[in-house]
């Protein structure tokens, strides 16, 4: 068996990986003429280190991020509303890793040439067209250079589309769509190094819906120091012209740093995070609205080309790296390609509709929303406010929902491909 992967990220070089282990054969076609680190700090919960460490790959991938241990939720006037351990420290085998994005693509890429070989990747390929043959057993695509000129198409038994929000391959399927929804907020994110704040290894979510801050470390410094992510999230009426779904966009502080002036919270330093930032990115929040299939004949969607989800939970690249654990297991059980896409699609697809439908009612983030709707002005007692057992309930919810409840995850073995 032959798979083509459409797309270098974080999604498709992790299914590549998975498909090696199988011993499927496959190959990575990059629309850019080089696949470079973009983008900012993420975070690999336990379920994707699971999987990750079954891969080997976790060590190293400590190696450049962070061990993050609590979840911290404060109210704009610095309350505490929620904290909890995360990783772990929560008694998860496996860490959340806190981490630069394009450091961990870029780690991943490096993976896939260590172990599939130098020629596994064609950058500089982006694909215009798939088709499945009339028999139905084998997948074409049609690739264009970055001038535009054709080049040789590739045939494979599978193409697995893993060309993020704006797949190209789903806009073929889809050409109805349109373009990704927007949420009603813009993201202003950035890094900056500083000191380390509530010990070190905390992720701190604050505000509420429609004026929301965050921050966590994703990378040590050799001077004690570290590499803070940060991300301004506002709400706006309407979108602002020309802005895409596109993480590369400059931003300014001055457009959104006004909206914090009043906020009593001492860590992280807001202003001082954002600027001491070398550089800021603005884009949408943004998604896509769930697909009935993510397969059409041989070609199949993966990652955010299937399931783009609003940036809330920590779930966006470890759900990626999910699917391609997932199918490259149906892919490793049985030579019949087309069930193996059946039992990926069965297995992926209706929980990610439920997280996406999640995202858009803030996840587990909705505890600072009722804290906000309910006591506006402050509280005395925040149990009279949001009782322990319902902020509870909202974190276990989320987490059974994403596919990180720890009893469930802790007793299951991780999704490793048959090579036999």
């Amino acid at each position: 068996m032959q798979v083509a992967i459409i797309g270098a990220g974080i999604g498709g070089l992790s299914l590549a990986l998975s498909l090696h282990a199988a011993g499927i054969g496959c190959s990575i076609h990059e629309a850019a003429r080089e696949v470079r680190g973009l983008g900012v700090g993420i975070n690999l919960l336990p379920h994707a280190g699971k999987e990750l460490a079954d891969l080997g790959l976790l060590d190293r991938i400590l190696q450049i991020g962070v061990s993050t241990e609590r979840l911290v939720y404060l109210t704009r006037r610095g309350e505490q509303v929620w904290e909890e351990p995360r990783g772990l420290a929560a008694g998860y085998h496996w860490p959340q890793v806190s981490i630069h994005r394009g450091a961990l693509q870029l780690l991943l890429r490096d993976a896939v040439l260590e172990r599939l070989g130098p020629d596994a990747i064609y950058t500089g390929q982006r694909v215009v067209r798939t088709e499945t043959t009339e028999d139905g057993r084998r997948a074409r695509a049609e690739l264009v250079g970055p001038d535009g000129a054709p080049l040789p198409a590739v045939s494979a038994d599978l193409i697995v589309a893993a060309d993020g929000i704006h797949s190209a391959v789903r806009r073929q399927q889809h050409p109805d769509e349109g373009g990704p929804s927007w949420g009603g907020h813009v993201l202003w994110r950035g890094t900056t190094v500083g000191n380390p704040f509530l010990g070190g290894n905390a992720m701190v979510i604050a505000g509420l819906k429609g004026r929301k801050f965050v921050s966590y470390p994703i990378r040590h410094e050799a001077d004690g120091r570290q590499l803070l992510n940060w991300i301004a999230n506002i709400g706006l009426h309407d979108q602002p012209e020309g802005l895409s779904a596109d993480w590369n966009r400059p931003g300014r502080a001055e457009d959104f740093l006004h909206h914090y002036q009043d906020w009593q919270i001492a860590d992280p330093p807001i202003a001082e995070l954002v600027h001491a930032s070398g550089e800021i990115f603005e884009y949408p929040m943004s998604d896509r609205e769930p697909l009935p299939s993510w397969i059409f004949g041989r070609v199949v969607l993966l990652g955010d080309a299937a399931h783009a989800m609003y940036p809330i939970g920590s779930n966006g690249a470890a759900q990626a790296i999910l699917d391609g654990r997932r199918l490259a297991l149906e892919l490793s059980r049985t030579t019949d390609v087309d069930a193996a896409l059946r039992a990926y699609d069965e297995a992926r697809r209706p929980p990610m509709t439920r997280l996406v439908t999640a995202h858009r009612a803030e996840g587990a983030d909705v505890v600072l929303d009722l804290v906000e709707e309910r006591a506006p002005d402050g509280y005395a007692d925040l149990e009279q406010v949001l009782p322990m057992a319902e902020r509870v309930e909202i974190a276990a919810h989320y987490k059974r929902l994403a596919g990180f409840d720890i009893e469930q995850l802790n007793s299951t073995p991780p999704m490793t491909p048959r090579s036999d």
